[in-house]
C-alpha cells in the first residue's frame, strides 16, 4: 500500500514538473511576442492540469493578445469564478475580462467586470481608470444609437412625406389627364356636330347658285314650251 502511495505521489509529481515546465515555456514565448507558440505551451500545460490557474489564466493573455477575445473570455471567467483562489488572482482575472469586453465594445459587460474587480481590490487604480473609461464609452454609444434612431425616424418620415407627395402628384396628374381626355373628347365631339350640321346646310352662296340653276333650268323649260306651242299653231288647219 505505501509502494503504490508513492508511486502516486511521483508521478503526479512529474505531472507537475511538466506543467511549471509547458508554463515556463509559454512565458518565454509570450515575453518575445511570440503569442501563437505560448497559446501552444499554455494548452499543453492544460493538458497535464485541466485545473491549471496559471495555464488557463495566462491562455487567456496570450488569446487576448491573437485578438481572440470571446475564446479568451471563457479562460479568464473560469479564473474569476474560482473563489478558492485569493482575492488578487480573481481581481486580475475580472481585470482582464473587462479589458476583453472592452474589445469586443460589450460596454456594458466590460463596466461589471471592471466592478467585480475593484470590490476584491478596491486599491487598484488601473481597473478604477478602465472602468471610468468603459462607463464614458457606454454613453458615447448610447447617445449615438439615440442619434441613430432619430435620424431613423427622421429619414422614415421624410420618406413617408415623399412617397405622400408622390401619391398626391400622381393622382393630380391622373386627374390632369383624364381632363384634358375629357376636353379632347368633348372638343372632337363639338368638330363632329359641327361637321354634320355642315354637312346638312349649304351656305348662303351655294343656295344662291343652287337657286340660280333652279331659274335658269325654269326658263330653259319655258322656251321650249314657247317653241313647242309655236310649232303646234303653224300645223292647225283653218276650217
Amino acid at each position: 500500500m505505501l509502494l503504490i502511495c508513492l508511486i502516486q505521489f511521483a508521478a503526479q509529481n512529474v505531472f507537475a514538473q511538466n506543467e511549471r515546465k509547458l508554463i515556463r515555456k509559454g512565458n518565454e514565448h509570450y515575453e518575445e511576442k511570440k503569442y501563437t507558440e505560448a497559446e501552444l505551451n499554455y494548452r499543453k500545460s492544460l493538458e497535464k492540469n485541466q485545473n491549471s490557474t496559471p495555464g488557463k489564466y495566462n491562455l487567456g493573455n496570450s488569446l487576448y493578445k491573437q485578438d481572440k477575445f470571446e475564446e479568451a473570455e471563457k479562460y479568464y471567467q473560469s479564473v474569476a469564478g474560482n473563489k478558492e483562489l485569493k482575492e488578487n488572482a480573481r481581481s486580475n482575472a475580472y481585470h482582464n475580462l473587462g479589458n476583453t469586453y472592452l474589445k469586443e465594445k460589450k460596454y456594458k459587460e466590460s463596466i461589471d467586470a471592471y466592478k467585480n474587480a475593484l470590490k476584491l481590490n478596491p486599491a487598484d487604480e488601473d481597473t478604477r481608470y478602465n472602468l471610468a473609461y468603459a462607463q464614458s464609452m457606454l454613453q458615447q454609444q448610447q447617445n449615438k444609437q439615440d442619434q441613430n434612431k432619430d435620424e431613423k425616424q427622421n429619414q422614415d418620415k421624410q420618406n413617408q412625406d415623399k412617397n405622400k407627395q408622390d401619391q398626391d402628384k400622381q393622382k393630380q396628374d391622373q386627374q390632369e389627364n383624364q381632363s384634358a381626355q375629357d376636353k379632347n373628347e368633348q372638343k372632337e365631339q363639338q368638330e363632329n356636330k359641327s361637321a354634320q350640321k355642315n354637312k346638312n346646310e349649304i351656305s348662303k352662296e351655294d343656295a344662291e347658285k343652287i337657286l340660280q340653276a333652279l331659274n335658269n333650268d325654269e326658263k330653259k323649260t319655258q322656251k321650249k314650251l314657247i317653241k313647242k306651242e309655236a310649232v303646234k299653231a303653224n300645223i292647225d288647219k283653218k276650217w
